[in-house]
């Protein structure tokens, strides 16, 4: 069974930046991988998901221009640089593999079944 493990959060002030990485150990599989928030009191939504060869991605309309997901497969880690953080993307970010799907990017929390524990981002306005 895979784990995923997202480091790179903490506080921040409103426009600066932060880096994201989702470290997938305990496979050798290469899975469609997306990034997620929760924020208090509000349902998990969809951020940010990139294909198994890094080429094709899908971004939420409200970090779109500002965020972008990347990956290394030689170390099986996927990235999310945050520019421009605003306060609004204060939440806890996860990482979550999609097992099921090849070449589609689904962007419904739904349809990822591993999950990790979560990294905590703090902007400050």
């Amino acid at each position: 069974q895979e784990q995923l493990v997202e480091s790179g959060g903490g506080p921040v002030q409103a426009g600066e930046s932060l880096k994201l990485s989702c470290s997938i150990t305990g496979t050798s599989r290469i899975y469609i991988t997306g990034w997620f928030r929760q924020a208090p009191g509000q349902e998990r939504e969809f951020v940010a998901a990139i294909g198994w060869d890094g080429r094709s991605t899908s971004y939420a309309d409200s970090v779109k221009g500002r965020f972008t997901i990347s990956r290394d497969n030689t170390k099986n880690t996927v990235y999310l640089q945050m520019n421009s953080l605003k306060h609004e993307d204060t939440a806890v970010y996860y990482c979550a593999a999609d097992r099921y799907s090849w070449t589609k990017i689904r962007t419904s929390a739904t349809n990822y079944d591993s999950w990790g524990q979560g990294t905590q981002v703090t902007v400050s306005s």
